[in-house]
């Protein structure tokens, strides 16, 4: 993952996709994925995504867009379990090394937020791990959906615990495995 030196700069490019769960909203940078917003997302929770500049997409930006939408369809449809787009979310280190960690739970699989915090190197901070995986602005690619409660309950999470469900589901049939 990068990281923008100076998102508040960066012209970004939005687009929507349909998808199961409603339509997403589709941010991207001359350098990569931004963001993968909910159809009933707060502007707040993610404001590095910034606003489209209004301009015409660039060819660079185009192909991230159409390599995202390609990849999502392909995920709903159960034929991708990894995505290897660019990205370029906009967070602190910490929360850049929360969602780094999330990348690493496999497709078909769940960690709790305290698993991920010992991942992570300090099986404590679970509260803050939660908070930056609340914070990820590129939900589905970056699986933030994989992360339930210590007792496997279905917590906090921006699209919904029912769209948190739906895409649970989905890898567990694909996968075949039992995630919760």
């Amino acid at each position: 993952m990068s990281s923008s030196a100076n998102p508040t700069l960066d012209a970004v490019h939005t687009s929507t996709v349909d998808s199961p769960v409603g339509p997403l909203s589709i941010v991207v940078s001359d350098r990569g994925l931004r963001a993968v917003l909910w159809p009933d997302d707060d502007p707040a929770r993610v404001p590095a995504a910034g606003r489209s500049d209004g301009q015409d997409a660039s060819s660079a930006a185009d192909a991230i867009t159409a390599a995202v939408a390609t990849q999502l369809a392909e995920y709903f449809a159960g034929e991708r379990t990894v995505f290897d787009v660019t990205l370029d979310p906009v967070g602190t280190d910490f929360q850049q090394r929360a969602w780094n960690a999330l990348r690493s739970i496999p497709y078909g699989e769940t960690v709790s937020y305290g698993e991920q915090a010992e991942r992570m190197g300090d099986k404590k901070k679970a509260r803050a791990v939660g908070a930056a995986n609340g914070k990820n602005p590129i939900s589905i690619i970056v699986p933030c959906h994989r992360v339930v409660g210590r007792d496997g309950s279905l917590t906090g999470f921006a699209g919904g615990v029912d769209t948190k469900r739906f895409l649970l589901d989905l890898e567990r049939r694909v996968s075949g495995r039992s995630l919760l």
